[in-house]
């Protein structure tokens, strides 16, 4: 029977994940972090956790920018976890999803090199990956030029989408060419990955990955019109031409200058405020891509409801984790600059949570 196949497949994995699900951070813990004072408090709760035993460093070296180095470190050893335990027809999908941060780490050496920035400087900005990065890094800011560097990653799946952006790259001057190349083959892959799916696997990660997708489009669509004053045609060139709910029409309309809130709406049709959040987009639109991800993570937790032997459930883990550790690096930056609570709490995702309410 496929139930009795599907829990032999994701046995192994599904325990794993409960397990650490069951460790993220609890809605009394958030309250904790978020009502810190200060650098040092938060740092003392923090410690209290599961993400206690990566801070087990000298407390000097505990700057704020090592200390995030240090909790993404949590999320490498997630990823690990879940590419060792998913059965081989998931694993390309879970391995493209943590290609992310490997892509982040990229966009962080070029942007290094453009500054003259040193690899002292850079290290910590990176996301830890260890043996799983295919990138040269250290060896690619040594060069002390974009086009050098670049050329180190000719072993890399990112060496193609990189050397076809040059010409662009040096016609602007600015790396903006090449980081949306990075963006869009990322995303056309992990999309790839996803449609090779089939059966419970399809359904539970196309609800959540989908989403994920849906969502990134439209801020990019949006982006691009509001901060970038790109043409239609670049705008699309830019875009995807593909989705789980929103259409390709969608994206051309916002590209035109139509309504940017009539798909956000279709798709979150309780998102009724839309209209006027993007009357101002350059204030509202960080409000909104917030509040996206808050509804992925919804659906990421309810995909731990039900049958449970698919590939929604390590996803879910994954996403939920990313959204975690995204959120403590905001508190981290928060507290080292003494924001209170009431201006920290509208940049979180799953850090709102207040004691006795559902836990993630």
């Amino acid at each position: 029977m496929p139930s009795v196949v599907a829990a032999s497949d994701y046995g192994v994995v599904n325990v794993r994940v409960r397990a650490r699900r069951a460790g993220m951070l609890t809605p009394e813990t958030w309250n904790r972090l978020c009502t810190a004072q200060g650098f040092d408090s938060f740092l003392a709760v923090l410690a209290d956790t599961a993400y206690g035993p990566s801070l087990q460093i000298d407390r000097s070296l505990l700057t704020p920018r090592r200390t995030a180095y240090q909790i993404r470190k949590r999320l490498a050893d997630a990823y690990d976890m879940v590419i060792e335990s998913v059965p081989k027809r998931g694993r390309d999908l879970a391995v493209q999803l943590g290609r992310l941060f490997e892509i982040d780490n990229l966009k962080a050496i070029l942007r290094g090199l453009a500054a003259g920035a040193t690899w002292d400087q850079v290290r910590f900005v990176l996301s830890p990956l260890g043996s799983s990065s295919l990138l040269p890094s250290e060896r690619m800011l040594q060069t002390g030029d974009i086009e050098k560097a670049i050329d180190e990653l000719r072993d890399t799946p990112y060496y193609d989408t990189l050397s076809h952006a040059l010409e662009r790259y040096r016609a602007e001057k600015s790396l903006f060419p090449l980081e949306v190349a990075l963006d869009l083959d990322y995303m056309r892959e992990l999309w790839t990955r996803v449609n090779a799916l089939s059966g419970e696997d399809y359904r539970q990660v196309i609800r959540i990955v989908g989403l994920l997708v849906d969502s990134t489009n439209l801020l990019w669509a949006i982006r691009y019109r509001v901060y970038h004053d790109l043409s239609e045609e670049e705008t699309i060139n830019y875009t995807l031409p593909f989705g789980y709910l929103v259409r390709d029409a969608d994206i051309r309309s916002i590209a035109s200058g139509g309504d940017m809130a009539n798909p956000i709406q279709r798709l979150f049709p309780r998102f009724s405020d839309a209209p006027a959040l993007l009357l101002d987009p350059r204030s509202g639109l960080h409000e909104l891509e917030i509040r996206l991800q808050r509804e992925i993570a919804k659906e990421c937790q309810a995909a731990f409801l039900g049958f449970p032997f698919h590939l929604g459930v390590p996803v879910a883990y994954l996403l939920l984790k990313e959204y975690e550790v995204q959120d403590i690096i905001v508190l981290i930056e928060g507290k080292t600059a003494r924001m209170p609570r009431e201006a920290l709490e509208p940049h979180l995702v799953l850090g709102m949570a207040r004691p006795g309410s559902r836990s993630t």
